[in-house]
């Protein structure tokens, strides 16, 4: 049987394609997408994740409008890889349908409650403030959700600032909550992220499969190539969220290891570091574990499957 996932994400280029690639997997059912404000602010996050589901041709599932701020901080957007929009470069068409009324923290809880327990997968893309939100609100979900599979965070590296990556240091308090509630928890960080680069090559394969959504990928990779490349000198943009799906789809596509996993509140230097202890084998009783190695083949296989899978909806 596919894995429910429910995607909250902040859309955000490598997000649209982590949308395409849930959607495009057998081995996956979109229970529900919710976006969070981060790489753009909420409306235009929410009005991202909305024309992608019509690019990618999604219809049935529930898509709703989260948190529109951090749970204590300031709101921190990231224009510089993602343009102001959160999704600029392609030309996004209007979207088929409006966002579920209940909001995404209320919708993530229905579904879960809804559904068997260990059932729902929660994907979080961005910020974790929705899930934060949702576990305080309805603590009975934490034992109900089968695992949380998270990008963010980092062993080794930061990215917003020398410690930190972006989605655990706009609400590092919401990471906080996430990270020590007692649900099994992979964090899919930037040292395996950072593996998953958009080489000529994978391009070449993307633009090979000659769908609509395929050239859209290519069209987000054009515009996120480009600032990556400027604002952090990687000459292939690094497509950090499809990662955390991938792993859904196919576990082994990571090398991961169980460690006691923290978030740093209170340093004045590291704020929003994520600490991995990986001095000893974890107690037995641990519920984290972060992932150290990307089979890249493996992972750009899926999401060029994926891209083919979903064909040309509007044909």
């Amino acid at each position: 049987m596919p894995r429910r996932i429910i995607l909250d994400c902040d859309p955000g280029h490598d997000d649209a394609i982590a949308l395409l690639l849930a959607h495009g997997n057998p081995e996956i059912e979109l229970a529900a997408v919710t976006t969070v404000a981060g790489n753009a602010g909420i409306e235009n996050v929410t009005r991202n994740a909305l024309s992608v589901a019509r690019i990618a041709g999604i219809a049935g599932v529930p898509f709703a409008r989260g948190a529109a701020r951090p749970l204590v901080r300031s709101v921190e957007f990231a224009p510089d890889i993602h343009g102001d929009s959160g999704l600029d470069g392609p030309a996004l068409p209007e979207p088929l349908f409006d966002v579920d009324p209940r909001g995404a923290v209320q919708l993530i809880i229905d579904t879960v409650m809804a559904s068997e327990p260990g059932e729902i997968t929660l994907v979080p893309t961005g910020a974790l403030t929705n899930i934060a939100l949702a576990a305080r609100i309805e603590p009975r979900i934490v034992s109900r959700v089968r695992e949380v599979v998270l990008m963010g965070g980092g062993v080794h590296v930061g990215n917003w600032n020398a410690t930190s990556e972006f989605n655990i240091v706009i609400d590092p308090e919401a990471a906080h909550i996430v990270f020590n509630e007692s649900w099994p928890l992979t964090m899919v960080g930037l040292d395996v992220t950072h593996q998953a680069l958009a080489t000529p090559q994978v391009r070449e394969r993307i633009a090979a499969v000659g769908t609509r959504p395929a050239a859209f990928v290519g069209e987000l990779l054009d515009f996120f190539g480009a600032t990556y490349l400027e604002a952090q000198g990687f000459t292939s943009p690094p497509v950090h969220d499809p990662v955390a799906v991938a792993y859904v789809i196919d576990p082994s596509v990571l090398q991961v290891v169980k460690a006691p996993l923290d978030v740093e509140l209170a340093g004045t230097l590291t704020l929003g570091m994520t600490v991995a202890d990986l001095r000893r084998p974890a107690p037995a009783d641990c519920t984290t574990q972060v992932s150290l190695g990307l089979d890249e083949r493996r992972f750009w296989d899926l999401v060029v499957d994926a891209l083919e899978r979903i064909g040309d909806p509007d044909a």
